[in-house]
Formats: C-alpha cells, structure tokens, sequence
C-alpha cells in the first residue's frame, strides 16, 4: 500500500524524461509544430494546456543546450587565449 502504482505515472516527468533524451533540432522542429497547432484555431481546447505545458518543457531545454554550447564555446576560446604566446 506504501508502493506508488505504476499506472498512476505522472505524464508530466514522462514528458520531462522524453525531451531530455532529445537533440535540440528534434526539439525545436516539435516546438515549431506545436506552434503551428497554437496558431490554428481548430485545436482542441481540451489539448491545449497539454501542449502548451509541452512546449514550456522543450523551450527549457532548448536554453539548456543552447547555455551549455555558449559554455563550451567560451571554455575552447579560453583555451586559444592560453595558449597565445605574447
């Protein structure tokens, strides 16, 4: 009775676990669809918090990636200021 069911998962960290294993273009291609789904009025208003909460999550990790390039970039530009011999 302690035990959570596993049947009662909770579709929110499904979907979080889903986005991190993705690529940022696989990301942002799905965010453009949702989008285009958000633009068209004959989406259901019963998906709409669905997709929106979707998008959120995959914007959030589009940032990341995004965060952790610029981070990588500027640790390799470190690396050739280092390396200068003036």
């Amino acid at each position: 009775p302690g035990r959570p069911d596993p049947d009662d998962s909770d579709p929110a960290v499904d979907c979080d676990a889903d986005v991190a294993e993705m690529g940022y273009g696989e990301a942002l291609a799905e965010l453009e669809t949702i989008l285009a789904e958000l633009e068209d009025d004959t989406l259901d208003v019963d998906l709409l918090a669905e997709r929106v909460a979707r998008a959120a999550a995959l914007i959030a990790h589009c940032r990341g990636r995004i965060d952790g390039a610029r981070m990588e970039v500027e640790r390799i530009v470190a690396g050739f200021d280092d390396a200068d011999p003036a």
